[in-house]
């Protein structure tokens, strides 16, 4: 019989923010300013502190990265893969809004930037994006559209 070490989860959750501008889709991104994927276009997301609900944690991390505030955010699932994140097991929840405009974003807490994407841009094979944050938009464009 072997040891074993019990695994600790963080919860967090992330948000897929997508508006239309001039016909086109754009999904909102930030730019993290810390490792890991320190530099990397990301979702608006982030931990959800103790005894916070998760969906309203998706409201304030949106809301402090990017300084808007959405009135619904709709469920796209749960992301719980092993190795999704090089700091150890990180389950998100992630939510979705479809905007029929672009609002001006303005980066805050731990994003250096944030701005307004092209999903097609943002799913290209050449953009990095941090985790599993690409398949995350797909799954929420399904949720969305």
């Amino acid at each position: 019989m072997t040891d074993t070490i019990p695994e600790t989860a963080r919860l967090t959750a992330d948000v897929v923010l997508f508006g239309e501008r001039d016909g086109q889709l754009y999904v909102l991104m930030i730019r993290r300013g810390w490792d890991p994927f320190a530099g990397h276009l990301a979702l608006p997301g982030g931990h959800v502190d103790v005894s916070e609900d998760i969906q309203d944690a998706a409201y304030r991390e949106l809301a402090e990265e990017t300084g808007l505030h959405l009135g619904v955010l709709e469920y796209v699932g749960v992301y719980a893969a092993p190795g999704r994140d090089p700091r150890g097991r990180y389950v998100t929840f992630a939510y979705t809004a479809m905007l029929p405009h672009t609002p001006e974003p303005t980066a805050g807490d731990d994003a250096t930037a944030a701005e307004w994407v092209l999903v097609d841009e943002a799913l290209a094979t050449v953009t990095e994006l941090a985790f599993d944050h690409k398949q995350i938009i797909h799954d929420a464009l399904r949720v969305a559209l």
